[in-house]
């Protein structure tokens, strides 16, 4: 698979992040905060995996967005959705950024009662994808038949992504072992021959790519699952009943990150590399790294696209064996759309 890097008109580029950073600077100097009620619990755990579909929030962490919102963010690395989704439910996460289907599974297995209030990140070419190394043996995805690959997390978006073009290209899910490694640990597994494949986003594969030599073997953005949605923010319901005006300042300096990183390359670049030690990328992987779409929305706490969300649903049922989900279950009635 030819590497491919998501490049956008310059001419629209430009003018957007103009108008983004401009109205940025606007709320940075308080946003509407000053004026409101203080937010009920200023110190917030905020759970997150260090990747790409994150780069709206580590944006906004850079650029002291959250702290313009009277907010102290306190980062929290995650190596998967599903490890954050019990201690968000113990209370030790107020808000948790992570993939929807571990957050659906939770909900429908009713281990969590949670509310998407914000999306994340919606895939795009390049920003997940599946590696292999130089000299290995696979080279098409019918060499994977009877192979192990790496995932972060079982049955999460990754391997509903994995399964998607798997299927399309008349491999049987089934047919491959799927084992659970943190991602950091991925290149060394695909060096020691412990796995044939690795399925990784950004910026892990570029930082395979130019560690390890990785070889993208397929972009999961095809088929079924082109430009999927990947990656939202959630509380639980009762969190939220309880700090509406937290939640409210944390989506107000989440939209700003999420609108500057949805068009300043150079923004959601920085706010890789300047993500806490050991997670900064270095300039050089940033520079290269391919990154997603971050939808940004105008209208109140919960304000998501539904329809883009149900996506997720239908593909889970096709590949993941789920049954009947009502995802306006997980959202905020009043302020979900019906498309967008």
């Amino acid at each position: 698979m030819k590497r491919i890097r998501r490049v956008r008109g310059r001419a629209l580029l430009a003018a957007a992040a103009a108008a983004a950073l401009a109205l940025t600077a606007g709320c940075s100097n308080g946003g509407g905060a000053a004026n409101a009620a203080p937010p009920e619990k200023p110190v917030l755990n905020v759970a997150v995996v260090p990747a790409v579909d994150s780069a709206g929030f580590f944006v906004a962490l850079d650029r002291g967005l959250f702290k313009a919102q009277g907010l102290t963010v306190n980062f929290v690395p995650v190596s998967s959705s599903e490890t954050a989704i019990a201690n968000q439910v113990a209370g030790a996460y107020d808000i948790t950024g992570g993939n929807y289907v571990s957050y659906i599974q939770a909900q429908q297995e009713h281990r969590a009662n949670l509310d998407i209030f914000a999306e994340g990140s919606v895939m795009e070419p390049g920003t997940q994808g599946i590696y292999t190394l130089p000299d290995s043996p696979v080279t098409t995805l019918a060499d994977l038949k009877g192979q192990t690959v790496a995932i972060n997390a079982p049955d999460n978006i990754l391997f509903l992504l994995t399964a998607s073009v798997l299927a399309e290209h008349g491999v049987s899910p089934g047919s491959v072992h799927f084992a659970s490694i943190p991602f950091p640990e991925m290149p060394d597994e695909l060096k020691s021959a412990a796995v044939s494949a690795a399925v990784m986003p950004e910026p892990y594969a570029s930082g395979a790519e130019e560690a390890q030599g990785g070889v993208p073997l397929a972009d999961l953005d095809q088929g079924a699952t082109t430009s999927f949605p990947v990656e939202g923010y959630v509380v639980t319901k009762k969190w939220a009943a309880e700090h509406p005006r937290t939640l409210a300042a944390f989506y107000r300096a989440l939209e700003q990150g999420q609108r500057i990183a949805d068009v300043s390359r150079a923004a959601a670049e920085q706010a890789m590399v300047a993500m806490p030690a050991p997670f900064g990328v270095s300039a050089e992987t940033a520079a290269v790294m391919a990154l997603d779409t971050y939808p940004v929305s105008t209208g109140p706490v919960g304000s998501v696209d539904k329809i883009r969300l149900q996506r997720v649903v239908d593909v889970m049922r096709q590949f993941l064996g789920f049954g009947k989900f009502d995802i306006g279950s997980m959202l905020m009635s009043s302020a979900s759309s019906a498309g967008g």
